[in-house]
């Protein structure tokens, strides 16, 4: 069923109109008045509702229900990604939203080969948001999750570190495993921070544990960056009961 998000709906609302991209869209999958369609607020909740009428700028719907939506994990993940060449953090931010991250965040750090001013940032960031809108869409999500950017590696741990599980995946981290630090269970949120190509500096790893984030492996095998958010995002998820 074609779902669309309309983050204008109201609950208890009967009627809906779908305007701009989401009638362009409509048009292009040839949907006729009495098929039925889903309209998310882009909140959690979702309605199935009933084509009515098709105009050439908008389409009317009559709302038969409504319901919070099955697709949103009950634990909130944030995601922390360094900057990355060419479209690896595009990548990212795509299946990271199938998969069900809360958020997505961008930071610089000292490894960095990607360096981005203000002005290119606001572009990057404006893209990045429609990636993810597009990938909430079809992945059938509730929410579509934040996009944004720090601007630094300080002010990315000291917010990562507020979660109540603060992952720091680390290839040089030996003693301590993702699987040691999900064992204990129960978290509502979880942050992820991951590193560039060339991986964190030591006194990035330093800062990030002594602002309480748990560094820890992801195995024994070195992950590409654009890899390692999703490993973990997955891990988590799955530890969590999410991909039940």
């Amino acid at each position: 069923m074609p779902k669309f998000f309309a983050p204008e709906a109201a609950p208890g609302a009967r009627f809906l109109v779908l305007t701009g991209e989401n009638a362009a869209h409509a048009r292009v999958l040839r949907l006729k008045p009495g098929e039925s369609v889903t309209v998310c607020d882009a909140k959690g909740t979702d309605f199935q509702c009933v084509i009515s009428d098709i105009a050439p700028e908008q389409v009317s719907l009559v709302v038969q229900s409504e319901a919070p939506s099955r697709a949103e994990p009950g634990v909130f993940c944030s995601v922390y990604m360094a900057f990355a060449k060419a479209e690896k953090l595009e990548h990212v931010i795509q299946k990271a939203t199938e998969l069900g991250a809360g958020e997505i965040v961008a930071f610089p750090s000292s490894r960095c080969v990607a360096r981005l001013d203000e002005k290119t940032l606001s572009k990057k960031l404006e893209r990045w948001k429609k990636i993810a809108a597009s990938a909430a869409e079809q992945s059938g999500r509730g929410r579509i999750p934040q996009v944004r950017a720090v601007r630094s590696f300080r002010e990315a741990v000291l917010e990562a570190a507020e979660r109540e599980l603060a992952l720091f995946p680390y290839e040089n981290e030996k003693t301590q495993s993702l699987r040691a630090c999900l064992s204990a269970g129960g978290y509502q949120s979880v942050s992820i921070m991951t590193g560039p190509e060339g991986g964190f500096s030591e006194d990035e790893v330093a800062f990030a544990g002594q602002n309480g984030m748990k560094i820890c492996s992801l195995g024994p095998r070195i992950l590409r960056c654009e890899t390692a958010p999703l490993c973990a995002l997955t891990a988590v998820l799955y530890a969590a009961g999410a991909l039940d």
